[in-house]
């Protein structure tokens, strides 16, 4: 819409995070069956812009699930109405954690990995996971 567009026709980024923000939270909160919230977003690239009257495909899936958090992956797609043709702009990772009605982090139910491609997901999202961990310690000790 245009109210989302910027001088050039070019979707706010803004808008888009915000995007992959809500898309996630419904498949974290569909998976969980209970109320989820954002902690962390991964680095999140640009490839392409999105213009002012494409249709934005958004997709989530729950790639990882820990004790009480889950990581979520969301790839955005542009769609040419008139013509059909999408183009991949950007995916990224949302990791949520399980909230329940006393605040506090609540276990999760495990992911149930069907075919490969689950399983891919599973293990790539598992060193991603790794990786978190090591750069939050590390940043602790920095501090």
């Amino acid at each position: 819409m245009p109210n989302m567009a910027n001088n050039l026709g070019h979707v706010f980024g803004g808008a888009i995070l915000s995007l992959i923000d809500r898309v996630a939270a419904v498949a974290a909160i569909r998976h969980a069956r209970q109320s989820c919230v954002t902690v962390s977003v991964d680095r999140v690239d640009f490839h392409e812009p999105i213009h002012l009257g494409d249709l934005v495909v958004a997709r989530a899936s729950v790639n990882y699930v820990g004790r009480t958090s889950m990581e979520v992956g969301v790839r955005i797609e542009a769609e040419h109405l008139i013509t059909g043709v999408r183009r991949h702009t950007n995916s990224c990772y949302v990791t949520f954690v399980a909230i329940g009605p006393d605040g506090q982090p609540q276990p999760v139910r495990p992911l149930v990995l069907e075919t490969a491609e689950d399983r891919r997901r599973h293990a790539a999202a598992g060193a991603r996971r790794a990786r978190r961990l090591e750069e939050r310690e590390s940043e602790g000790k920095q501090r």
